[in-house]
């Protein structure tokens, strides 16, 4: 029988929300906000957590509150959600990044993981003086740094030899609550990505997408996965919209869509060039958004999460019978929305997962 959907959302660490729009939406990216989302979610039945890495504004995101930082504050602000921290390789050394997460682990009795992310944004290396590498050569990077940050939380004493990375008998004391097993998320749609969540990722994060195209990712990425002797869980992002009535939830995207902020949108979509669309075969993240896709900058809008709670249910039922494992959430209005989310579609989907399982034991 598939395991029960788990349930992620976006921390609003950066200021302006999760669209790049000029309707007023009531988020906040401080840390008494996201202390209280946190809470919520946590609250609401949400699995995870999880943290955007970001230095430099790119898309109307002024401030940024640095991930890992922020996640050891909520970890001693909640007490079941897990907090999955973005990191950037290249910003920071694996080495030591996995004696932060060691810590994070520690702090939060077994709720850390991570989410590795190649880069995509050339300002943010080249502003700190790091080299901006080739597309595929950010990725064989996160490969090495995945597996630094393996060996340094399983060996007594760790050594490897990569094209970036050397470790040389390193120890880490204490290893992380959950050893080896914390858990390594990874994103991008390219083939380089796909190729990387294969042979080292536990989770691949998806963008919004198409029930068609979600299928396809995970065919593509399973398959490369069974080729290395392994297997890959899924995780799909939406932005949610749940009202009432189809038509009001339909009429606030239309909104979002309408104020959108026509200046910070053309930035972000030449920043993005540098990630999908470099790559050889033109496969990648935002390869192929449209402009209102990016208005939510990781395509959330086409995953169809968008109406009444029983339609926003019924989706992401959808979205289980294709494969997806974990549905990772962005809101408006990140309080209430957060909460409505958790009261109102997460116990629907639960229900419906019960009646799926009836009926395929019956089959």
């Amino acid at each position: 029988m598939a395991k029960n959907l788990e349930f992620a959302y976006w921390v609003p660490n950066v200021s302006g929300g999760l669209v790049v729009s000029k309707l007023p939406q009531k988020t906040d990216w401080s840390f008494e906000a996201n202390k209280r989302y946190a809470r919520i979610a946590e609250e609401s039945g949400y699995d995870f957590a999880l943290l955007q890495t970001r230095f430099i504004a790119s898309y109307g995101a002024e401030n940024q509150l640095e991930a890992i930082t922020l996640a050891s504050a909520l970890a001693a602000s909640t007490s079941k959600i897990k907090l999955i921290s973005a990191v950037h390789p290249g910003l920071w050394h694996p080495g030591v990044y996995a004696k932060m997460l060691a810590t994070l682990d520690q702090i939060s009795n077994g709720r850390a993981a991570v989410n590795v992310v190649s880069g995509w944004f050339k300002q943010e290396f080249t502003k700190y003086g790091e080299p901006w590498l080739e597309h595929d050569e950010r990725y064989r990077r996160s490969e090495e740094f995945i597996q630094v940050l393996r060996n340094l939380w399983t060996e007594e004493t760790a050594s490897f030899k990569g094209d970036f990375y050397r470790i040389n008998e390193a120890p880490l004391k204490p290893k992380p609550v959950q050893e080896g097993k914390l858990p390594i998320f990874q994103g991008g749609n390219s083939t380089a990505a796909k190729q990387m969540a294969a042979r080292v990722s536990d989770y691949y994060f998806m963008n919004g997408n198409t029930l068609d195209g979600f299928r396809k990712q995970i065919d593509e990425v399973s398959t490369l996965a069974k080729e290395e002797g392994r297997t890959v869980k899924f995780a799909a992002h939406g932005f949610v919209i749940v009202r009432d009535t189809e038509e009001e939830a339909h009429q606030l995207l239309r909104d979002i869509v309408g104020y959108k902020d026509e200046e910070a949108v053309e930035g972000f979509r030449q920043s993005v060039k540098e990630a999908g669309q470099s790559t050889r075969d033109k496969e990648g993240m935002w390869a192929n958004s449209s402009i209102e896709d990016l208005v939510q900058y990781n395509d959330g809008f086409k995953t169809g999460l968008i109406g009444t709670p029983e339609q926003v249910a019924d989706r992401i039922i959808e979205l289980k019978k294709v494969g997806i494992e974990v549905i990772l959430t962005a809101h408006f209005h990140y309080e209430e929305d957060l909460e409505r989310f958790g009261k109102e579609v997460i116990p629907l989907v639960k229900e419906k997962e019960r009646l799926l399982e009836r009926e395929q034991v019956k089959v």
